[in-house]
């Protein structure tokens, strides 16, 4: 019986154990067969550490091969939070390591605080190599520091450009939680954040390569092993001239405004220009909530594109368009009207801004004079709805196929337009103030400039900013006999004796033909206007009127196009006014020498270049507002120039003074029935 019941117990125990071990042989085999791949994946992985290598950007050039947008050799450190152990001890060495002042170890630690995890933190960008190598060689005692050699971007133009390209800048954790792409997490790579940059983000970003290191079980470095080189993103050709671009943001001063400058043959963006701006270089690099703060508080908007996404009534620069239409509807260009200086509609009196009157004036003339009885009267004959086709077809309301996230098209009203949006008959008070661009009529400042392309090269031009998508374009629906007409107006407005003479060529032998406009921006009462109306010099920065000009050269063989809008200019200063700047820029394409000792002669009597300027803004900001330590830390979110709430706040202000100039209210203070105020820069 004991024999027995141990014989049992062994034949159990040994089929247990036997079981067991065919269990333990299919699971070895399992592992050693099945899962090789992975486990042989994770030993390599164990011995070798495989770092992800942000790609080369590609450059922006100009149409010589000029860069706009280039990399710079960069040693960089950073932080992975996650992988922080001590946070105190390795900042205290990074301190002592790379001479990190006070308040950049502050900055640290509070984007350490706010940054997700994952997220690297920038402790320093451009270190010079001795430094580098220091970090390097105590690496194994500073966990989570990660040192990396690659490539910053560079703007060599600084703010002259910012607008243009826009910035690159580190992902946001909302944008790595989207995709989960470790090349979003990598020390030292970024992203288009804006402008250019971020609408050709795929062109220009590349292909990530790896770097592979064999390390010991503590991480320690033993050799270097073969890498995957990046891929470098494309070079993408702009139609700017990068010289052009430059000059113009400096001719510009200390305006809040912009130009943009047309190539008449092909409608090439030769400059596109809004200023004041900030640096793409600081916002690449990652600036402060201070420097945020400073650029939203700033009354000039130096965070808006004001090329795309400004909008102003174009003022008196329209009456050539008008003058198309005119003629177009069968005017005569002999045609005179007699300019008393006030004209009677209805109950309603419509004043001119030469207060004693021009007298008789035929269309050319009443161009060259800015005449704004002669349009009153011409419009009230023909209707709005005449003009309002030829004012399309100039450009105007037009949206353009270019790579910029925001654009905002205007208005060209019509009575169809009006009942459409407000549900009301056209008025005859709509034309008169439509003639003189002002009332509901809306255009950007690239739009001023494809209407002087247009109406100077008599093609339907198309602006292009990328080489690689110039566009051809038909004639004009226009007769070339009424566009000579309306070149020779402009020539005269400059050259002739009209109301643009401040703008005449520096250059003899080239002239440029072009309109002065002057847009209000507040109503004028009748009380005012009885007492004497108040001078723009008087008045607050944005109760100013605007200050615009559109014209081309040479004027009797067009090839440039120019449009410059000052916001609040007011015509206060001659030398920062549209006429002196729209001649020193056209100059500057004929005769850089004349152009550029032009500039140096009133340069410093604005407070220096640019970069100057705007060092100066910022000390005497930081020194007003006494900042909370805070204030230095990097601003991380996702907000960027072109939706800021400063953009959104001067876009809704300005809506808000257009719908105020354009809705009913007492006899005498609508802009036609005050008259314009236009002037004569002779």
């Amino acid at each position: 019986m004991q024999s027995y019941t141990f014989s049992r117990r062994a034949w159990l125990l040994g089929t247990a154990q036997a079981g067991f071990g065919l269990v333990l042989a299919g699971r070895m085999g399992w592992i050693a067969v099945a899962q090789n791949r992975k486990y042989s994946d994770l030993s390599e992985s164990n011995r070798v550490n495989m770092t992800l290598m942000p790609p080369r950007r590609g450059w922006l050039i100009d149409r010589h091969g000029v860069p706009i947008a280039n990399n710079r050799t960069d040693f960089r450190v950073d932080i992975i939070p996650d992988r922080l152990v001590d946070q105190d001890r390795v900042l205290a060495s990074l301190q002592r390591l790379l001479a990190l002042p006070p308040e950049e170890v502050e900055r640290i630690r509070l984007d350490l605080k706010n940054a997700a995890g994952f997220q690297p933190v920038q402790v320093a960008e451009n270190v010079d190599w001795e430094h580098f190598a220091a970090v390097n060689v105590h690496l194994p005692e500073l966990p989570g520091v990660a040192p990396t050699r690659g490539f910053s971007r560079h703007y060599p133009a600084g703010a002259a450009v910012a607008h243009l390209t826009g910035y690159v800048g580190v992902p946001s954790a909302e944008q790595y939680q989207k995709s989960h792409n470790p090349l979003l997490v990598t020390p030292g790579f970024k992203i288009g954040k804006d402008g250019l940059e971020k609408t050709l983000e795929d062109r220009l970003r590349g292909t990530p390569g790896a770097k592979r290191v064999e390390v010991t079980a503590r991480g320690k470095l033993v050799a270097e092993l073969a890498t995957r080189p990046d891929v470098p993103g494309r070079t993408q050709k702009l139609t700017i001239d990068a010289g052009l671009q430059e000059y113009a943001a400096r001719r510009l001063g200390t305006n809040s405004g912009s130009a943009v400058v047309l190539d008449c043959r092909t409608g090439e963006m030769l400059a596109m220009v809004s200023m004041p701006a900030y640096d793409p270089n600081s916002f690449s690099d990652g600036i402060s909530h201070l420097e945020w703060n400073m650029l939203s508080d700033d009354d000039h908007v130096p965070l808006m594109n004001k090329v795309t996404q400004g909008l102003y009534p174009p003022g008196s620069t329209v009456k050539p368009m008008n003058g198309l239409a005119l003629l177009r509807a069968g005017v005569s260009p002999s045609e005179r009207v007699f300019c008393s200086g006030a004209l009677r509609v209805g109950t309603g009196v419509f004043h001119c801004h030469k207060r004693g009157g021009h007298g008789p004036l035929d269309l050319k003339h009443a161009i060259m004079q800015s005449c704004d009885i002669f349009f009153y009267e011409m419009v009230r004959r023909l209707g709005y709805d005449h003009v309002a086709p030829v004012a399309r077809a100039v450009g105007l309301g037009q949206k353009f196929d270019l790579p910029f996230a925001s654009q905002r098209y205007g208005t060209v009203p019509d009575s169809q337009w009006k009942r459409r949006k407000y549900h009301d008959d056209w008025t005859v008070a709509d034309s008169l103030n439509a003639s003189i661009g002002q009332g509901y009529v809306l255009a950007n400042p690239l739009q001023l400039a494809v209407m002087a392309s247009r109406i100077g090269s008599g093609r339907t031009l198309q602006p292009s900013i990328l080489a690689d998508q110039v566009r051809d374009s038909p004639p004009l629906p226009l007769q070339s006999e009424h566009l000579q007409t309306i070149r020779e107006a402009m020539w005269g407005v400059v050259n002739g004796g009209g109301t643009g003479g401040a703008a005449r060529m520096l250059t003899p032998d080239v002239a440029l033909a072009g309109k002065t406009g002057t847009a209000q921006v507040r109503r004028i009462t009748m009380t005012e206007r009885a007492s004497g109306v108040l001078k723009n010099g008087s008045l607050p920065f944005k109760l100013r009127d605007h200050a615009l000009f559109m014209g081309f050269a040479p004027a009797d063989n067009p090839r440039y196009a120019i449009g410059v809008v000052l916001e609040h200019n007011g015509h206060t200063v001659r030398n920062l006014d549209t006429p002196m700047i729209a001649r020193d820029i056209m100059t500057y394409l004929v005769d850089r020498d004349r152009a550029i000792a032009s500039l140096a002669e009133v340069e410093p009597t604005w407070g220096g270049d640019i970069a100057t300027r705007m060092a100066a803004s910022q000390a005497s900001y930081k020194a007003a507002q006494s900042p909370r330590p805070a204030a230095v830390a990097t601003k991380t979110d996702g907000v960027v120039p072109t939706d800021s709430a400063a953009v959104e706040a001067a876009t809704d202000l300005a809506n808000q003074t257009q719908a105020a100039l354009t809705g009913t209210s007492a006899a005498g203070d609508t802009v036609a029935e005050t008259g314009s105020t236009e002037r004569s820069d002779e």
